[in-house]
């Protein structure tokens, strides 16, 4: 043995990966560090005996694997009511994915609102549904669309149809970002904050957080104009979220809470992946999540200040927003709201107590004041949401084309597709009923309704082809 300890000691071949794991390191991010440690102590003389021990307080302790949760175990409120047929389905189906999703092991507590819909395989968080983890942040669980938000400003005196031309000729839906020339401006001091976060610090983030500024998406995304039933003033109200960077943003962060979720919960569905708050990825990604935020909230002021300037509007009065489909941290629980606004006065620097309650195109938006409701662990809903999905629509809609369904469901507003033909999966028949939701959110006391503004019309995206195809239609 001491001849074989003499030979290590003066071997100086290079620590590898394989030297490491031999030593009970397990491979990670901290690989890199650990290698040069080890080949810079391998060059100054010391031997591997002395190497290894160097290293060893430096072994992670073997992960605690946490199982599931018994079914039932962790329970969740239901504010939401069951009047026909499709609802009762509906119901039935957001209730079988929410008792799945509650077994996550950091799941404490969770709710749904009058707006809850499927959104994804059983297990997967449903639209209008909230659920409260500890020391986790799940990024499945506010989707691809981060932050998706909305932001009221108010135009005064101005004429509504001005307004909507305006925005008409400023705004940018569907696909892609803006080209060359007719790009928004995006805060330099923004993007030296992505390229400190290694979240964002990529060159497509990057690009996008650019190209992607000033634009709104397509699907459920809108730029409404209305008048408040209050005061007769015109409102500009917009809907979209974080674009590109939020979607990248999610990829990469799915891609981390994996490589915990293999280690600390196998049997976790791979939607619910968790990244742990307290470690530096958990750290460095709430911060992106904050800078996404921020730029959320850039994109929607750069299209209703380019409105104000293009309408000429002289008397601009307040302007606030909103976000869902975002995580809010409240005491030491992370709350996931899919499709829930926070309903609690400080949830945010910037929060004011109000949020807006957007229900379909031919309906007013609800300016809100949460109530913090218990039973709604502080949130309330977002929309009006679906009892089944867009292609059940269309297949419902039978030979009425989407122009007939349009001009039978908005009579009298103006309606613009802005970068394609009719979506009638947008039209209002596609939503729940708007005075049932109201009717709910007053009855289960989740927001006090202080205004309505009324429709004059709004632009959407419109039936836009997909990407996908767009692209095999140009290999051809």
């Amino acid at each position: 043995m001491k001849d074989r300890m003499m030979v290590e000691e003066n071997t100086y071949d290079p620590v590898t990966g394989e030297t490491l794991k031999d030593w009970g390191h397990r491979p990670g991010r901290q690989f890199p560090a650990l290698l040069k440690r080890a080949n810079e102590m391998r060059a100054e003389g010391f031997g591997l005996v002395r190497i290894r021990q160097e290293l060893e307080g430096e072994i992670p302790p073997v992960p605690v694997t946490l199982d599931l949760r018994a079914p039932g175990e962790v329970a969740f409120h239901e504010n939401i009511d069951i009047a026909h047929v499709d609802e009762e389905d509906n119901v039935a189906k957001v209730r079988e994915t929410m008792t799945a999703l509650m077994r996550t092991p950091t799941i404490e507590a969770g709710a749904i609102m009058p707006d809850a819909c499927p959104a994804g395989p059983v297990g997967t968080i449903p639209v209008g549904g909230v659920a409260a983890a500890r020391n986790a942040i799940h990024p499945g669980m506010h989707s691809a669309d981060i932050c998706c938000s909305v932001m009221i400003t108010d135009l005064g005196n101005a004429d509504p149809k001005a307004v909507l031309d305006a925005a008409q000729s400023v705004t940018h839906f569907g696909p892609g970002g803006r080209p060359q020339g007719r790009r928004f401006t995006t805060s330099l001091k923004l993007l030296d904050a992505f390229r400190e976060n290694p979240f964002l610090d990529n060159p497509k983030s990057m690009r996008m957080a650019q190209e992607h500024m000033g634009t709104q998406g397509d699907g459920n995304h809108f730029l409404f104009v209305g008048r408040s039933r209050a005061t007769g003033r015109t409102a500009i109200v917009t809907h979209h979220g974080s674009r590109g960077p939020g979607a990248v943003l999610y990829k990469n962060g799915m891609a981390v809470a994996e490589r915990f979720r293999r280690e600390l919960s196998p049997k976790t569905p791979k939607q619910n992946a968790w990244i742990p708050a307290d470690t530096k990825e958990g750290r460095d990604y709430w911060e992106a999540l904050q800078l996404i935020r921020k730029w959320t909230k850039a994109n929607h002021n750069a299209i209703h200040q380019a409105t104000v300037e293009a309408a000429r509007v002289g008397d601009v009065g307040d302007r606030f927003w909103n976000e869902h489909n975002f995580v809010f941290r409240r005491g030491d629980l992370y709350y996931h709201g899919k499709g829930a606004t926070p309903a609690w006065g400080d949830y945010a620097a910037d929060a004011t107590g109000l949020t807006l309650i957007p229900l379909n195109m031919s309906e007013p938006v609800l300016v809100a004041r949460g109530k913090d409701p218990a039973h709604g662990l502080g949130f309330s809903p977002h929309g009006a949401g679906r009892n089944y999905s867009r292609s059940e629509h269309k297949r419902r809609m039978g030979s009425v084309t989407p122009e007939q369904m349009l001009k039978a469901e908005t009579e009298g507003l103006d309606i613009r597709f802005h970068a394609g033909g009719v979506d009638a999966s947008e039209l209002p028949s596609s939503y729940k009923k708007a005075e049932s939701v109201v009717g709910q959110i007053k009855s289960y006391d989740l927001a006090e309704i202080e205004d309505y503004i009324d429709p004059y019309g709004c632009i959407m995206a419109g039936d836009v082809p997909p990407f996908w195809a767009n692209r095999k239609k140009r290999k051809r």
